[in-house]
């Protein structure tokens, strides 16, 4: 007896869902604050993650003050992620290849939704080998409002044609993870730098441990 799908496609994160690159930004963001004379916890990258326009400089504002540029640290914060992807290329999480795989050969549709901009995010897959795996990339420069506003999932599900809760949204942020479910999709959180707390939990379809165990959700 043929098995029934959940979901058509699956919507990826990007930065620290595939790709391992999540305690770059870790490292980055200090280093770039503390070059322009501010002084930052480490751990305000966690805040941070997958946070788009117009709350990320909203949100250095808030901690910086009014006058803080946004724009000018996030520049040198780009050429210090830059450099560490240089040294130490851009690792992929692990099972990444493998259910990219498997959901093509299983006719359920692959998208990217992501907070970098299109030009950054080709040239990441195509040196990782992963551009073809994708039938839509949607980056936060598309749409009006990044994550955690629902944007950017919303756009998704429009381009590929099918409605939210058709959808699984795989993220790793509780910012994604808001976005993805004020969209409408089920969304998968793979825990990467932090585990869900209990209001996240709420907006979860499951957490699980590795991208591979979203092959035991698409069927019944």
């Amino acid at each position: 007896m043929s098995q029934e799908k959940v979901v058509d496609a699956v919507i990826f994160d990007l930065d620290g869902t595939i790709t391992d690159t999540e305690k770059y930004y870790k490292i980055a963001w200090p280093k770039a604050l503390n070059h322009f004379g501010y002084e930052c916890d480490e751990n305000i990258a966690l805040e941070l993650r997958s946070l788009g326009r117009p709350f990320a400089p909203l949100k250095f504002k808030e901690w910086f003050g009014e006058n803080f540029d946004y724009y000018k640290v996030r520049e040198y914060r780009k050429e210090i992620v830059a450099n560490l992807i240089k040294e130490g290329g851009i690792p992929l999480k692990k099972g990444a290849v493998e259910i990219l795989t498997w959901l093509r050969e299983n006719g359920i549709l692959t998208a990217l939704a992501t907070a970098n901009d299109y030009e950054r995010t080709k040239g990441y897959l195509e040196k990782l080998s992963l551009f073809d795996m994708f039938d839509r990339i949607i980056c936060a420069n598309m749409v009006e409002k990044g994550k955690p506003a629902p944007d950017i999932y919303s756009y998704a599900c429009k381009e590929l044609g099918l409605s939210p809760d058709r959808t699984f949204a795989v993220e790793d942020s509780p910012n994604g993870v808001t976005s993805a479910f004020e969209a409408g999709c089920k969304v998968i959180m793979v825990p990467d730098l932090t585990k869900p707390d209990e209001e996240l939990e709420k907006k979860l379809y499951r957490c699980v441990d590795d991208l591979t165990i979203i092959k035991e959700l698409c069927f019944k």
